[in-house]
């Protein structure tokens, strides 16, 4: 019977019946196999944005519920100045 395997980091393993696996075979598996556990668990550990602390954050605030106001502010804003511009010239 041949069972397949995959992990987080991608890889694939193909484990077949003992009987039919040299002795090689089954250690070639086995290093493989805890390679890519040991790289799962590195990646794992890894932040994917590089800040450890998140201290940064502390003083911030969330966005309000009006903040389609202002982009409409600020749009309105940019087309009265093409406008403008526009009428000008």
């Amino acid at each position: 019977m041949v069972k397949i395997r995959y992990t987080t980091s991608m890889a694939l393993f193909v484990n077949q019946n003992s009987d039919n696996r040299s002795k090689l075979q089954e250690r070639l598996a086995a290093e493989l196999s805890e390679k890519a556990k040991k790289k799962a668990l590195l990646e794992a550990q890894e932040r994917p944005d590089g800040v450890d602390d998140s201290n940064y954050i502390k003083d911030t605030k969330t966005t309000t519920s009006l903040a389609w106001v202002w982009i409409l502010i600020v749009l309105f804003a940019v087309a009265a100045s093409i406008a403008y511009m526009i009428l000008a010239s």
